[in-house]
């Protein structure tokens, strides 16, 4: 039961560490995936949006710059409406290009894009750009932020809630084998033994407890990921793999378990013995 508890902290734990995981990279992908997009008239020049372009390259927020010329824009626009008839007709009835160049914005945060506004909000630019395109999903990524939150949290409470209940029974169980064995401990006394031979047996038997949960936490762990990271290739384009994640942190990862369930195990068994071993 002892070992049970252990490992259900430890996958509860995973499971955490899991869910931070894969929440980073799902705002990584959702923020790699709003951009700005400036609108230039239809008589603007190409001197003049490359100028902009190298003034908006020299901001450290800005990661890329992608310009979209006349021609572009406007094949753009009927690829997208390719199954509107109306829409085209009318296009075809002006007889002339009516867009301008596009540039395409990408910011290392989402917050950077309020720098871009109000680096390009002065006179000299109101001419040449006629709107500012923002993908606005700030909104989104606050929800998701408070999910990520929320969940990591619940499962912070319940990584605490096992652990406590494994204090708990590694406490009683310490407390009820050094009761059932008193009057050897008493013999050991009289005879001369060391406080630390009588408890080393009770010490290594919390170092097996670790051992032994962290071995099937392990094993458990790769288990799952190896059945969930081909849904995960469905979800992220970039092939991200747990396992792979889980392999070039491995030391890290369950070494810090190992050593938290030892430490675990350890303050309970010495509680335990310090309170039982008066005989």
């Amino acid at each position: 039961m002892t070992v049970f508890i252990l490992v259900l902290m430890l996958l509860s734990v995973n499971v955490l560490w899991s869910v931070d995981i894969l929440t980073k990279q799902a705002m990584k992908l959702v923020k790699n995936q709003i951009n700005v997009s400036l609108y230039f008239a239809s008589d603007a020049g190409d001197k003049d949006v490359g100028e902009i372009k190298k003034y908006l390259d020299s901001f450290p927020e800005v990661t890329g710059v992608t310009t979209l010329s006349k021609e572009q824009v406007l094949q753009s626009f009927k690829d997208r409406h390719r199954m509107s008839k109306e829409v085209l007709d009318a296009l075809d009835e002006l007889g002339s290009n009516p867009f301008g160049p596009t540039l395409i914005v990408s910011t290392r945060e989402p917050e950077d894009y309020k720098k871009i506004f109000t680096a390009l909000d002065v006179p000299e630019y109101d001419s040449l750009i006629e709107a500012k395109s923002f993908d606005r999903q700030e909104d989104k990524l606050d929800k998701f932020q408070n999910i990520i939150t929320r969940i990591e949290k619940l499962g912070m409470g319940i990584s605490i809630m096992f652990a406590i209940i494994a204090f708990l029974i590694i406490f009683n169980t310490v407390r009820v084998a050094i009761q059932t064995h008193k009057i050897e401990i008493s013999i050991k006394r009289l005879v001369g033994a060391s406080n630390w031979f009588i408890r080393g047996p009770y010490l290594v038997e919390s170092i097996f407890f670790t051992i032994l949960a962290v071995g099937i936490t392990v094993g458990v762990v790769f288990f799952a990921l190896r059945w969930l990271d081909p849904y995960l290739a469905v979800v992220f384009p970039d092939a991200f793999s747990l396992t792979n994640y889980y392999n070039s942190h491995i030391l890290l990862l369950f070494g810090m378990q190992a050593l938290a369930v030892l430490f675990l195990t350890t303050v309970s068994s010495a509680l335990a013995m310090r309170r039982q071993l008066k005989v």
